[in-house]
């Protein structure tokens, strides 16, 4: 009975189907087709190598060293009066001063060559190598939006800026002719050795400039230190005289100074004389050194170029 009632009064609920879903058309995203590069790509990877120099990576990248290098030509030159004509004007002047004071009133030694060519030779030349050296040192602080955006051999900056030296080289070499015309000074079949004295003097110029230069991100002071070091290398080089003023005892030390066997050997190519060849085969030593060592020095400091430049 109480079983009856209770069925009896209790609501079934009724049984509601499950709603239908109709699924939703997404329409189909248009297929994005990407394009390889056509240029190449260039992988960079850490490599630890004993080797001072990546030669393969510098060869590859010789276009931007003859950029590089014309750039800073222009940038030296832009809005001067005289130009290029600077690169003569600078040791020319030295020379008038320097014959005057040492050659007319000290009357220093010059070994039989006329005072204007004898401190020609040596200050055009001097002239090329600090100031490649200064340049170099100072290259990397010149470029600095390069270095912090874009990767590419650090090497090839002081490179650059001691080539463009070079240039200003050659067009002070111009002023050689006439002078030699002027004073009756025949060449003699030593002059073949001016090529290899210039390559030797440029590496010896961009080894201290790759050294100076990585040691200028590092130490600050080096930009201040480096003019005074210069002087002195100067006054201790054959520049403003002959190394026959030396005394007898102090010249095998004196020629311990590769500027030393490189000045003589220099005008002794120019004017026919005595060359010293255990002197300039100890600057060609010392030069090899440098530039191995600088290089080395270089390529192990400049993956923290961009941070502390």
């Amino acid at each position: 009975m109480s079983s009856t009632s209770l069925d009896s009064s209790s609501e079934v609920s009724p049984i509601v189907p499950p709603l239908s879903v109709t699924p939703m058309e997404v329409p189909a995203r248009p297929r994005r087709e990407y394009k390889l590069p056509t240029t190449p790509v260039v992988t960079i990877k850490a490599t630890k190598s004993w080797l001072p120099l990546n030669l393969h990576q510098l060869w590859t990248s010789r276009e931007l060293l003859y950029f590089l290098m014309w750039r800073d030509i222009k940038v030296r030159y832009k809005q001067t009066l005289l130009g290029a004509l600077w690169a003569i004007l600078q040791p020319l002047v030295m020379m008038i001063i320097f014959a005057f004071f040492f050659g007319k009133l000290a009357r220093m030694p010059t070994q039989g060559i006329p005072g204007p060519l004898f401190y020609y030779a040596g200050i055009s030349l001097w002239t090329f190598f600090s100031n490649s050296v200064m340049n170099g040192a100072n290259s990397l602080f010149g470029n600095t939006n390069l270095i912090t955006k874009i990767y590419f051999p650090r090497l090839l900056i002081p490179s650059a800026a001691v080539g463009a030296g070079v240039v200003d080289w050659a067009i002070a070499w111009l002023l050689f002719i006439p002078l030699l015309a002027y004073y009756g000074i025949g060449l003699t079949w030593k002059i073949i050795l001016i090529l290899p004295l210039s390559i030797l003097v440029t590496a010896l110029a961009l080894g201290a400039g790759i050294l100076f230069s990585a040691l200028n991100v590092k130490y600050r002071d080096v930009r201040y230190v480096l003019p005074f070091l210069l002087q002195a290398w100067m006054f201790i080089s054959p520049i403003i005289y002959d190394s026959s003023i030396i005394p007898p005892e102090w010249r095998r030390i004196f020629l311990l100074n590769p500027m030393s066997g490189i000045v003589n050997t220099y005008r002794a190519a120019l004017f026919g004389q005595w060359i010293n060849w255990w002197a300039i085969g100890l600057a060609a030593v010392f030069t090899l050194f440098l530039l191995s060592a600088s290089a080395y020095a270089f390529r192990r400091m400049e993956k923290s170029f961009a941070e502390l430049i």
